[in-house]
């Protein structure tokens, strides 16, 4: 394993590019952020914006895609209050034990912006049976819940015939993945790694029918040309920290007196339920890094920390998986405790990860011996 020289990601995150001098694609796209010309990008916004405005009383200029979390707060903010934007909020629920916090933000960004919020409850047998499918196959538990929150808001806009939708950032561009382009168009977002398609026919069997899929088949073509999907990223300069810090102003709850989770320094990312966290977390088996990596990488590039103290912070969290998230999702599926270990025990890369003398699995180059 390599690692960013600015920042402490490692070169197996998926589609990650590093230049001739160490430095990853991610901190390379904040440091162009400075010489960007924001305002001409504001501009950019304010035409599209004129051209789905509706010009009737009671009719939506657009959808965002909403979880309730701080990212989420600002998008609706921005559209609403800044764009004066009518917009109808759509949200995908992964049926998880939810926090109080994830309970109050959600009907938080509801009241505090005065919109419509439709909500999508999956349906909890299938969800079952095709998360025990895709996590024993595919060590991707949550693929059914993250397919659902790309595809389920197209669906909604072509029936509703609301063409403009609102996405926070551009994953493989602000944090590093092949699809590195910088774009406001998000219609190839069904392609970023997290919710790629896997064909039905894989998934279908006695538990998993074709109408337990229907919602996560995106529209056709001819729908989808007709739709303009955006990324909120491109047009206004984005900090994730920044928008936790607005997001609380506005009511936001973070986990400070709720949950001091094991896998992470922060507290206030996918705070929304508790089963859910299994999911970035299997990232760290596969390819050495997990959430701790993810955001002691945005603090360095955003100057929060110094390298020095990203590399403490990935040491002391990013290998743990956090019990209370554990109970939730076994609970939730019906797996014992060794049942659960024994399936991601065989998703350990051994390219990167060897067994110690205790049966433990560590990572042969770590950061912190780098």
């Amino acid at each position: 394993m390599r690692y960013c020289k600015k920042c402490v990601m490692p070169d197996t995150r998926p589609g990650i590019y590093f230049d001739e001098l160490g430095i990853c694609q991610a901190c390379r796209a904040e440091e162009k952020k400075d010489s960007t010309d924001w305002k001409e990008r504001k501009r950019e916004l304010e035409l599209l914006c004129d051209k789905y405005r509706r010009t009737e009383e009671g009719q939506y200029d657009c959808i965002i895609a909403v979880s309730g979390g701080k990212d989420s707060h600002f998008q609706v903010y921005y559209f609403k209050e800044v764009m004066n934007m009518n917009p109808l909020l759509v949200s995908v629920e992964d049926n998880f034990t939810m926090t109080e916090a994830g309970k109050h933000n959600l009907r938080n960004i509801s009241e505090r912006f005065g919109c419509h919020l439709i909500t999508l409850k999956p349906n909890i047998k299938a969800q079952k049976a095709i998360m025990k499918k895709t996590f024993e196959r595919d060590g991707k538990p949550t693929w059914y819940i993250d397919r659902l929150i790309y595809t389920y808001p197209l669906h909604i806009a072509n029936k509703f015939n609301i063409p403009l939708i609102v996405y926070g950032e551009n994953i493989n561009y602000e944090y590093g993945g092949a699809d590195r382009v910088e774009t406001y168009s998000a219609k190839n977002q069904l392609n970023n790694g997290v919710a790629s398609d896997i064909p039905f026919e894989e998934l279908i069997d006695e538990n998993i029918s074709l109408n337990d899929l229907m919602f996560c088949d995106a529209p056709n073509t001819e729908v989808i040309d007709k739709l303009e999907p955006i990324y909120l990223s491109y047009f206004t300069r984005w900090n994730s920290y920044s928008n936790f810090v607005f997001a609380k102003k506005n009511g936001f709850k973070d986990l400070s007196h709720e949950w001091k989770r094991e896998h992470t320094f922060e507290n206030f990312d996918q705070v929304d339920t508790m089963a859910y966290l299994v999911h970035p977390w299997l990232k760290y088996p596969k390819f050495g890094h997990a959430s701790a990596t993810d955001y002691a990488s945005k603090y360095i590039r955003y100057g929060l920390i110094t390298r020095e103290k990203g590399i403490e912070l990935v040491k002391k969290y990013d290998h743990n998986l956090d019990q209370k998230a554990v109970s939730d999702f076994i609970q939730f599926l019906g797996y014992s405790l060794s049942e659960f270990y024994n399936i991601i025990d065989k998703f350990y890369n051994k390219d990167i990860f060897e067994k110690n003398t205790y049966g433990d699995w560590v990572l042969k180059n770590p950061i912190w011996n780098s």
